[in-house]
């Protein structure tokens, strides 16, 4: 099993939860960041100001997919999350030991 974890453009959620229903992984935990990479934040104009933003506000997902799904779900994500311009984001792929799902104590794959 491995733990994907996607920094998303927010507006991009929609897109990435459908792409994502649509392989057969509809579940994943979402979370509001805020960071940047090599762009070091982005310059905005309001008003006719220039100002700039340190850290934009972001998107991570997570979901734990099986070995076998990994690449499907990557492919998932990165077509559906790009814009192409700075600031898409990041997928981390993780290995995962175990699981367990609460509420009836199964483990390993059969936890997802």
């Amino acid at each position: 099993m491995k733990k994907i974890e996607a920094i998303i453009r927010p507006e991009k959620l929609d897109e990435v939860r459908g792409a994502l229903e649509e392989i057969g992984y509809p579940g994943m935990t979402v979370f509001d960041v805020r960071g940047h990479g090599r762009q070091k934040g982005l310059t905005q104009q309001w008003r006719g100001q220039e100002y700039k933003v340190e850290f934009p506000p972001k998107l991570k997902l997570e979901i734990v997919v099986l070995d076998q799904d990994v690449g499907k779900i990557l492919n998932g994500i990165m077509r559906s999350a790009r814009t192409g311009e700075l600031g898409d984001g990041k997928i981390f792929v993780i290995p995962v030991d175990n699981a367990v799902r609460v509420r009836t104590g199964d483990g390993g794959e059969n936890a997802i």
